[in-house]
C-alpha cells in the first residue's frame, strides 16, 4: 500500500521554489534566509525585544518560564508518592501563527 500522505519539502527544494518564484538564484535565495535567520536570532535573543513578526504568517517570542519549587506528589507508574526536584526558570521559544495562516489552515477539511 502507497504512502499517499505528502512530504515536506527538503531545504534544497524550498530554495529552487523560491528562487523560481522571486527571479532570483538559489544562493541569493540561500543569502536571503540565512540573514533572515540571523535577524530573527538578534530579535529574539538577550539584547532585542524578544518579539519577531513575519506579517501575515507568524510570530516568535521568547518566553521565561518561571522557576518551580519541590514538590510532593503521586508517581503516576507507581502510585506511590515521592518529591518531584525543582526546576529553575527557564527561556523557551514559542512560534504562533498569525489570523492568515490560522484561515488558511481552518479552510482546510480533515479527511
Amino acid at each position: 500500500m502507497a504512502n499517499s500522505k505528502p512530504k515536506a519539502a527538503t531545504k534544497t527544494e524550498v530554495f529552487s521554489a523560491l528562487a523560481e518564484k522571486t527571479g532570483m538564484t538559489k544562493k541569493q535565495v540561500g543569502a536571503f534566509m540565512d540573514t533572515l535567520s540571523e535577524y530573527i536570532k538578534g530579535q529574539i535573543g538577550k539584547k532585542g525585544p524578544g518579539i519577531f513578526v513575519m506579517p501575515g504568517l507568524l510570530k516568535v517570542i521568547r518566553h521565561t518560564r518561571k522557576a518551580r519549587p519541590a514538590r510532593m506528589g503521586i508517581d503516576p507508574r507507581t502510585k506511590e508518592q515521592r518529591e518531584y526536584p525543582a526546576k529553575p526558570a527557564t527561556i523557551v521559544v514559542k512560534v504562533r501563527p498569525l489570523k492568515n495562516l490560522k484561515e488558511t489552515v481552518a479552510d482546510m477539511k480533515p479527511k
